[in-house]
């Protein structure tokens, strides 16, 4: 096992069987941040704009916008100029295009990197330990619909940014696509909700595990790595790269589809935690084992149905896809099952974009216990569920429930933030105004 690089209590190492990888030089306990890594290129998600700073992230009322495009925000002049170098690379073309401006944030986060690639030509503070020109690319495992897909992104590229870029060539730009599809990261806010998308190389030197013992939260454009295991000098530190709600088939069908590999953690290899997600509806005669299949497929095929439909369907049309859904599934999957819950999470959040709260929070109850038990200890998706429940109760007057409920997520949110991020005094703020 080779050592590579350091950093103060962590290093790059070969990690046998999975290339490149990160090791803790020290102990770290529950809660202790590992280290911080800030983005090398990031972009504000275009939904986000007049509600958060393009340049700090910062989430506030009043902000500026940019007197060219006036589709930029920021919090003052120091974070307009600080942003500009970026921003350029979009206002005149903005401007030009309107409405009809929408290149994907994929092509967005890649025109970022080429114009930083571009000025600075030493190692970023964001590359300690790993530099952007390592990236993986896996460039020779795609198949010929996701290198169509990178054409069009370069397609886009070109459309829209032709003015202030400098292009590598398309074999460069294919392999530069590849990299952040493998590479990049999404940032979200203390309910999950997406903010934008960054580069993190030193984050991204983590391996994978379906058990991981680190948790990655965001600080504006700052990338945190904290404890969620005990971790002994030696040790590899490993993040999840997807959602752990699933069975073990599933995540690794996943993983196979966006990184190329199949995971071999100990709840892999032990398949210790399908039987809970995959309950099964107690009935006189239980259901053989190919309805169970035929239901699961159909579960998988929804689940993908009801992604692509967000971009055309009505919400009345969306919850309608649930509650069919649902239905369905109920014959022979219990309220616990986590394609059940898929698609509870799915009718929750369509209820809360029609402010249906009610609506809303009947979901919530549903999904808040099983999920304590699907996924690992101090999960961020369990803590927002509460988070969500806890506003949800107060704004519908039931103030001890809600409390009680915000409660659990600080408890979550103090080892996976740590207990000086700016989210948790806000939601402690919460609870004295109530």
């Amino acid at each position: 096992m080779k050592t590579e690089g350091t950093a103060e209590g962590i290093e790059r190492f070969t990690s046998p069987g999975k290339g490149r990888g990160l090791r803790a030089l020290k102990h770290y306990k529950v809660g202790d941040l590992l280290f911080t890594c800030p983005a090398y290129t990031y972009v504000l998600t275009v939904s986000e704009r007049g509600n958060h700073c393009e340049f700090c992230f910062a989430r506030k009322e009043g902000l500026s916008k940019c007197g060219k495009c006036k589709q930029a925000f920021y919090c003052n002049v120091d974070c307009q100029r600080g942003d500009w170098p970026m921003h350029k690379l979009e206002c005149s073309s903005m401007c030009i295009f309107k409405e009809n401006w929408d290149p994907s944030e994929t092509v967005r986060l890649t025109a970022r990197i080429i114009a930083k690639q571009k000025t600075q030509t030493e190692k970023t503070a964001a590359e300690k330990l790993l530099t952007v020109s390592e990236f993986e690319s896996h460039l020779e495992k795609l198949d010929n619909e996701k290198r169509e897909l990178i054409q069009s992104d370069i397609a886009a590229l070109h459309h829209f940014y032709s003015k202030h870029l400098e292009y590598p060539d398309n074999a460069a730009l294919l392999v530069l696509f590849a990299q952040v599809n493998c590479n990049g990261f999404t940032i979200e806010d203390e309910e999950l909700s997406h903010l934008g998308s960054a580069v993190f190389p030193d984050v991204a030197l983590m391996n994978h595990s379906c058990c991981p013992n680190v948790i990655v939260t965001y600080k504006g454009t700052l990338a945190e790595v904290r404890a969620v295991q005990e971790i002994n000098a030696g040790d590899e530190i490993f993040t999840s790269y997807i959602d752990l709600l699933y069975p073990t088939d599933d995540r690794n069908d996943r993983l196979k589809d966006s990184y190329f590999f199949n995971c071999d953690c100990k709840e892999c290899a032990t398949k210790g935690k399908d039987k809970a997600k995959m309950e099964i509806r107690k009935m006189n005669e239980p259901p053989k084992p190919e309805t169970i299949r035929d239901m699961v497929k159909y579960a998988r095929n929804v689940i993908e149905e009801f992604r692509r439909a967000k971009h055309y369907k009505t919400p009345s049309e969306l919850l309608e896809i649930c509650e069919l859904s649902l239905d369905k599934m109920d014959a022979v999957f219990e309220d616990t099952n986590v394609y059940m819950l898929h698609m509870m999470y799915q009718a929750m959040g369509v209820c809360l974009y029609m402010q249906d709260w009610e609506g809303a929070l009947r979901y919530g109850e549903k999904i808040i216990k099983p999920y304590s038990k699907h996924y690992p200890p101090y999960s961020l998706n369990v803590a927002s569920m509460w988070l969500k429940l806890g506003r949800l109760y107060i704004g519908l007057e039931k103030k001890s429930l809600g409390v009680k409920a915000l409660k659990k997520a600080i408890a979550i949110m103090e080892v996976a933030h740590g207990k000086d991020h700016h989210y948790i005094a806000e939601i402690k703020k919460e609870l004295e105004e109530k």
